[in-house]
């Protein structure tokens, strides 16, 4: 019986100490990880999640309206804010064309560019909401003044 006594708590110390064996050992936790939590949950403004960023609506993009400059004569073009009219100038050079737009402030001109490779057609650009009359003109001799005019709508 006295062997019983001693053996028995041997053998769950055996078992034990088979057991702690076998158990995989667990990293500890970094120090700048454990303050980084403290700290967060210490301060009264930080969040308690994560926050994600908003992500903007993408605006939808407008394609442009493309005439010919000879067929704009006492036309009436429709055009949504932010859209363009873009000139055609056909086999005249773009940078040759200005206009005057009555009002400023519903449309702008844009001026035909080159630049590099690249050859821009001049074109009209829709501001705000509103009716506009533009007159095209060219440097070039002998050819007459376009005007149009330009409606403008949300």
């Amino acid at each position: 019986m006295r062997t019983l006594r001693i053996a028995a708590p041997l053998a769950v110390a055996g078992v034990l100490v088979g057991l702690t064996a076998c158990t995989q050992p667990q990293p500890s936790p970094s120090p700048s990880h454990t303050e980084a939590s403290h700290s967060a949950s210490a301060s009264p403004t930080a969040p308690a999640t994560p926050t994600t960023p908003a992500t903007p609506t993408p605006s939808p993009v407008i394609a442009p309206v493309t005439r010919s400059a000879n067929d704009l004569q006492g036309k009436t073009v429709d055009l949504k804010v932010g859209q363009v009219l873009n000139i055609n100038t056909g086999s005249l050079d773009v940078t040759s064309y200005s206009a005057k737009v009555t009002d400023p402030l519903v449309a702008k001109f844009d001026a035909g560019r080159k630049d590099g490779s690249a050859t821009f057609n001049p074109g009209v650009t829709a501001l705000k909401e509103g009716k506009t009359t533009v007159v095209l003109s060219n440097q070039q001799s002998g050819i007459e003044d376009v005007t149009f005019t330009v409606v403008v709508a949300h």
